[in-house]
């Protein structure tokens, strides 16, 4: 197809879709003397999503334009970026992403044999690597390269200089993968142009660059490996899509923030040119849209109702899962993928009473909680209890929660309204007072006369659902719905602390968000229930 195509066209095919591209000029000179070289790269930290099907269909596109694409498999990334790939796992991290992007790729019909992979320890601990790394840290100031990393590298109080190198070894990854241009999400911005700033610094050509929006992921926030909620695995089962569709946001009429519709603009236009919204033939059975700006009005119009959307996505999705989850049903495959990410309870001594050799389910780790962001939508007393009120709080799915709180005594419900708080969400819902709360709202409190009560807040710019998790413990899976009669939210509750600081702790590490640490306003030293 590409000798068919003039420049202009494969500019076209190569620029649709990105939010942004800088310098577009100088790809359209590569194009009008030979085909552009480009590269994409990916740290091997958490297990890759259905999000990556965005980039997997943009490089379809890189290759139906004539494009050489190199991937890089980013691991020694991995390792700088807070240590998010422990160093004895990076081969197997490598393993694991080599086997699943190409599977991705042979879902979508790429040729893999027109792609060149790259593993960065290859070639960043040779000498002369090493030695632009050194020339690199002499030229950029500790602000560039803390700012060039704030949206990818991990942020924490006391970051270590490893995630300062991040940015720049990335620069340099142009130079030594002899490319035209890179690709990459538009969080990647800052890393871009810190790159076109300093390379020619270093007697190297300034690179153009190629920018993905970022997809929304369940929850309506930017979908992420370590937020179980936000994310569809590629080897989730049929059921367990299902069930993470169903909780997807997706408000009739809502096309912002809508991970749903994003999904069917960046991955299923690009692959399939068409997509089937399926109907009762009550509602006028099946429509195949050629344009997704159909399927957007037509949204935005309520046309298209929510769950038939959720569903069309479903039946498409799961065509494109089905052959990696074939793939990796082989026994080595599975092997591969418990050894590169072991179940982090079963390295740690268990709890009081746990059963040895148990799995999670056995062990007291705070990865069992389901702490989510939510944003309270009404507050109002409780009909039958004047010391209660009755809360509606979006945590992010398609309903909101109803939950019944004490904190008549504290907090008015002028400064509730609104207001972001964090929700334990896998209790058995009870009934107070003949109304049943689906969950618990968390607050800090001191004990102390007269009692103060807080409700948590979580950092600036949180989303409705976005997962809470404790530092160390990013990996695990909540419950379904924790045993009452285990008492895990009780035990775990007894070690949840607030520092002098104000940080919401559990045994002194952090409960965070991708976004930063869980905090209180003033009630240091408080517990948390």
């Amino acid at each position: 197809m590409a000798e068919q195509l003039n420049p202009d066209e494969k500019f076209h095919l190569i620029t649709r879709n990105l939010q942004e591209v800088l310098g577009e000029e100088k790809l359209k000179q590569v194009l009008q003397e030979r085909e552009l070289k480009v590269y994409w790269g990916t740290a091997t930290t958490g297990k890759p999503h259905v999000a990556y099907f965005v980039p997997m269909s943009k490089i379809a596109d890189f290759l139906k334009a004539g494009c050489e694409v190199t991937i890089l498999f980013a691991d020694l990334h991995a390792y700088l970026d807070n240590m998010k790939a422990p160093w004895e796992l990076l081969e197997l991290r490598v393993q694991y992403y080599e086997q699943v992007i190409k599977a991705m790729l042979e879902s979508i019909g790429v040729p893999l044999d027109k792609l060149k992979f790259v593993k960065g320890t290859d070639y960043q601990l040779s000498r002369e690597y090493t030695l632009d790394v050194y020339r690199l840290s002499s030229m950029v100031t500790e602000h560039d390269a803390k700012k060039a990393g704030a949206e990818v590298v991990k942020q924490v109080d006391h970051p270590l200089l490893s995630g300062l190198l991040y940015p720049g070894l990335q620069a340099l990854d142009e130079e030594y993968l002899k490319v035209d241009a890179q690709f990459g999400g538009v969080d990647q911005r800052k890393i871009f142009t810190l790159a076109e700033k300093y390379l020619p610094s270093l007697g190297y050509t300034k690179r153009s660059h190629l920018m993905n929006p970022m997809v929304p992921g369940l929850t309506g926030a930017k979908m992420s490996s370590s937020e179980e909620e936000s994310k569809i695995d590629l080897l989730d089962k049929r059921e367990d899509v299902k069930k993470k569709l169903k909780k997807a946001f997706c408000e009739p009429g809502n096309i912002q923030n809508n991970g749903v519709l994003s999904f069917v603009k960046y991955v299923l236009f690009p692959l399939h040119g068409e997509f089937c919204v399926k109907r009762d033939p009550k509602w006028g059975g099946d429509k195949v849209y050629t344009t997704f700006e159909e399927v957007e009005n037509d949204f935005a119009g309520e046309i298209i109702h929510p769950g038939d959307l959720k569903a069309s996505v479903e039946v498409a999705l799961n065509k494109l899962l089905d052959p990696i989850r074939k793939k990796f049903e082989a026994p080595q495959l599975r092997k591969l993928t418990n050894s590169a990410y072991p179940d982090p309870s079963k390295n740690k001594t268990g709890g009081k009473g746990a059963k040895s050799g148990g799995g999670e389910e056995d062990e007291l780790v705070p990865s069992r909680l389901d702490i989510r962001v939510g944003k309270i939508i009404s507050v109002e007393k409780h009909p039958d209890a004047d010391s209660l009120y009755l809360e509606k709080i979006d945590v992010g799915e398609a309903e909101p929660r109803t939950v019944v709180s004490g904190l008549v005594a504290y907090i008015s419900q002028e400064d509730l309204q609104d207001r972001m708080v964090l929700l334990l969400c896998n209790l058995k819902p009870q009934k107070m007072r003949g109304v049943e709360s689906q969950a618990m709202l968390l607050c800090a409190s001191v004990e102390a006369e007269p009692r103060r009560v807080e409700p948590l807040d979580p950092p600036e710019g949180s989303s409705p659902g976005e997962r809470v998790f404790v530092e160390g413990y990013e990996a695990g899976k909540p419950d379904e719905k924790l045993n009452p009669k285990k008492k895990v939210w009780e035990k775990l509750q007894v070690d949840l602390k607030i520092s002098d600081e104000c940080a919401a702790q559990w045994k002194d590490k952090q409960l965070m968000t991708k976004l930063g640490q869980i905090t209180c306003k003033t009630l240091k030293g408080g517990n948390i229930s």
